[in-house]
C-alpha cells in the first residue's frame, strides 16, 4: 500500500498541521522547564501492514503519574490520550516505525516558577524513528562525573523536563570525551543508569539492575524486560550495584524507549566479557525485536495497532 504521511500534531486540543504547534515566547515551560513528557514508540509490520504502539497504556499511566507528583493541573485519562494518539497516527498516515512525544506543560504567560495554580495544555508530536543508538554494535560508555539527581532533589519518578538538564551534562561530557554514552552514579556512590536509559548487568548468568533507590527512572522497557528475563527463566535481581561491578560484569546492556536494547562494549576504557555481545543480551534483544512487531503472541497484549 503506499504511504502518504501528514505531518500533523496535537496542539491544543485538536489536531493540527506540524508548522502551526507553537508556543509563544513568554511561554511558563519554557522558561522554567514545567513539562512532563513520556517517549513511545510504533513499530512497524509489513507482512501485516499495520503499526503497533508499545505499551502505550503503561506509558501514560507513568505520565498522568508525573502530572501528580509535580502538581500539575491536568485531568485527561490514560486512555483518553491513547485515543487522541491514536486518532493523531490514523490522520498522519505512518508506516514505518516512529517514535511519540507527548508532553504536558504549564502554558501560561507569567513570570515565578512554580506548578501549583498553573494551567497546562497537552501537545503531541511524531518523528519517524529506527535506532537512537546503534543496537548491532558495543557501546562505548564512561562513568560521569556528574552524579545522578536524587528524590530529595528532583522527583525522580517523573520524567520532568528540567531534570533532563543533568542528562545534557554528562551527555555531552561522555560524546565530547569520544564515548558513545554516559553511565550515572547516584549521590551514595552507586550505579542508576544512563543518560536517558536504564542499565542491566549480567554476572554468573544473573541478571542484575538498580533498584528504583538508586534515583532511577522507572523505565516501561525496563519493565518489559525484567518481564522478558523472568518468562526466559533468568535469575533477576533488582539491587544497589557498585562501580567496580561494571568492570568485571560478563554482559552490560541498556534498555529504554529509545535505546530499545542496546548492549555495551566498553566502560571506562574496561572491556566488557569478551568484547562482544553476550548470549544473554542477545536472546533478550531478539525477543524484544520480535515481539514489537507482533511476531510473539505471548506478548501481543503490550501491542496497541494503528490500523
Amino acid at each position: 500500500m503506499p504511504e502518504s504521511i501528514k505531518k500533523l500534531s496535537y496542539f491544543e486540543g485538536k489536531i493540527v498541521p506540524e508548522s502551526e504547534a507553537n508556543i509563544n515566547i513568554k511561554t511558563h515551560a519554557l522558561q522554567y522547564g514545567t513539562t512532563v513528557f513520556g517517549g513511545i514508540r510504533g513499530y512497524y509490520d509489513s507482512s501485516s501492514d499495520n503499526l503497533y504502539v508499545f505499551r502505550i497504556l503503561d506509558h501514560y499511566k507513568r505520565l498522568v503519574n508525573s502530572t501528580k507528583i509535580m502538581q500539575l493541573q491536568f485531568t485527561k485519562t490514560p486512555e483518553e490520550l491513547r485515543d487522541i494518539t491514536l486518532d493523531l497516527l490514523k490522520q498522519s498516515g505512518y508506516r514505518r516505525n516512529v517514535y511519540l512525544r507527548p508532553f504536558i506543560y504549564t502554558s501560561a504567560l507569567q513570570l515565578s516558577p512554580r506548578f501549583h495554580d498553573v494551567p497546562t495544555e497537552l501537545a503531541i508530536y511524531v518523528l519517524e524513528l529506527d535506532d537512537y543508538l546503534d543496537t548491532k554494535r558495543g557501546l562505548t560508555t564512561m562513568v560521569s562525573s556528574w552524579r545522578r539527581f536524587d528524590d530529595t532533589v528532583i522527583p525522580t519518578l517523573s520524567k520532568v523536563s528540567g531534570g533532563y538538564v543533568n542528562s545534557a551534562l554528562a551527555k555531552s561530557e561522555a560524546v565530547q570525551n569520544g564515548y558513545d554514552e554516559a553511565i550515572f552514579l547516584d549521590g551514595r556512590g552507586f550505579v542508576s543508569e544512563g543518560s536517558a536509559e536504564n542499565i542491566f548487568l549480567v554476572r554468573d548468568g544473573k541478571i542484575i539492575t538498580p533498584s528504583i533507590s538508586s534515583s532511577l527512572l522507572e523505565g516501561i522497557t525496563r519493565r518489559s524486560v525484567l518481564q522478558l528475563a523472568k518468562d526466559s527463566g533468568y535469575e533477576v535481581i533488582e539491587r544497589e550495584i557498585t562501580r567496580s561491578e561494571l568492570y568485571i560484569a560478563d554482559e552490560i546492556f541498556f534498555s529504554g524507549t529509545g535505546v530499545q536494547i542496546a548492549w555495551v562494549s566498553e566502560v571506562d576504557k574496561r572491556k566488557i566479557g569478551t568484547g562482544e555481545m553476550g548470549p544473554i543480551t542477545k536472546k533478550l534483544q531478539s525477543t524484544f525485536f520480535d515481539l514489537v512487531v507482533g511476531k510473539n503472541q505471548n506478548y501481543k497484549h503490550w501491542l496497541t495497532p494503528v490500523y
